[in-house]
């Protein structure tokens, strides 16, 4: 790794610790880092807000933001496209429609909407690789058919609600804006489980993934199986999205921006996953503190704030796009 490569990634750490230190004495008041360090060692009047409410909120921030700036990384590398990224592609609407089914077929419990979450993205994933390889894979390809296939499952999950009895679409509604309230130690049990999982079809495709990026010809040269993968890149890309939206709803727009502002820290001349990773949680960290401050003590979901932000930073990317000769 190159010297400023690790200068940025070190600058992106430290940006994360402070984020995370000012997650932690962020509640309903803030609170002294000295205060926040005796709740966390388990004294004075603090420890349980602090290590049973504020650690799961910020620890999940940094967590989910890592999953989603990878698969980022995942999708920009694959498609060779800024644009991208499972929010334009369709998986999250695709997780979206999975859950949705759960609700309104068998009713709101965690685990099975949490289940049908990840199918639902899997499915998606499959579909628009499926679509994209069918006379030959292109980058290009690929995000125009996610897009048409994200608005179309949009249209499917408008029907379900619809149709859908009045309180399960409530539920279906404000799950939709994701959300980190509420998040708690059991379900970032269950969140490491996949994390880890996923790190294990990540980590080994790391090389590939990046002489992938630098076009078919050199990949194959190199000794990479290429359809091997890209099926596996999709299935750990998707996997990394459909976690996120299982516990959280779907959280917008930071798997678009975390590669690219990754890659502006570290000057790197590809996308690597250890930039877009940090990015991802530094982007999250910081967003759901804007959502706790922003109209406190009102704590908006922190979806709301990504996509205000992301939908700006989506039209800077198309607006580059059109001016590109």
């Amino acid at each position: 790794m190159e010297p400023r490569a690790v200068v940025g990634n070190a600058v992106l750490l430290v940006l994360l610790l402070v984020c995370a230190g000012t997650g932690l004495c962020r509640g309903d008041t803030w609170s002294s880092p000295l205060e926040v360090a005796d709740g966390l060692a388990g004294h004075g009047d603090l420890s349980v807000v602090v290590r049973e409410w504020r650690l799961p909120r910020v620890v999940a921030a940094c967590l989910f933001g890592a999953l989603l700036g990878c698969a980022g990384a995942v999708f920009q590398n694959l498609t060779r496209n800024e644009l991208g990224s499972p929010d334009v592609i369709g998986l999250d609407v695709g997780s979206y429609t999975g859950a949705l089914i759960v609700m309104v077929v068998v009713g709101g419990s965690t685990t099975p909407t949490a289940l049908g979450s990840v199918v639902g993205g899997l499915l998606t994933a499959g579909v628009v690789l499926t679509l994209s390889t069918r006379s030959g894979f292109g980058g290009h390809r690929l995000i125009v058919i996610g897009i048409a296939v994200n608005a179309m499952l949009t249209a499917v999950n408008s029907w379900i609600i619809l149709r859908a009895e009045l309180d399960v679409a409530i539920a279906a509604e404000m799950w939709n804006v994701g959300s980190l309230n509420g998040v708690g130690w059991s379900d970032l049990n269950v969140a490491f489980v996949a994390a880890a999982i996923l790190a294990v079809l990540l980590v080994p495709n790391a090389r590939a993934t990046q002489q992938a990026a630098l076009g078919d010809a050199i990949a194959v040269t190199s000794g990479v199986r290429l359809n091997r993968h890209r099926v596996s890149a999709v299935v750990a890309g998707a996997g990394c999205t459909a976690t996120v939206t299982a516990i959280t709803g779907p959280i917008a727009f930071v798997a678009l921006a975390a590669p690219h502002l990754g890659r502006a820290v570290t000057r790197s001349p590809g996308i690597h996953f250890v930039p877009a990773a940090l990015t991802g949680a530094v982007l999250l960290t910081s967003a759901d503190l804007v959502a706790q401050s922003l109209l406190a003590p009102v704590t908006l979901p922190v979806g709301v704030v990504t996509t205000a932000i992301g939908g700006t930073y989506l039209l800077l990317l198309l607006l580059k796009e059109v001016k590109r000769p």
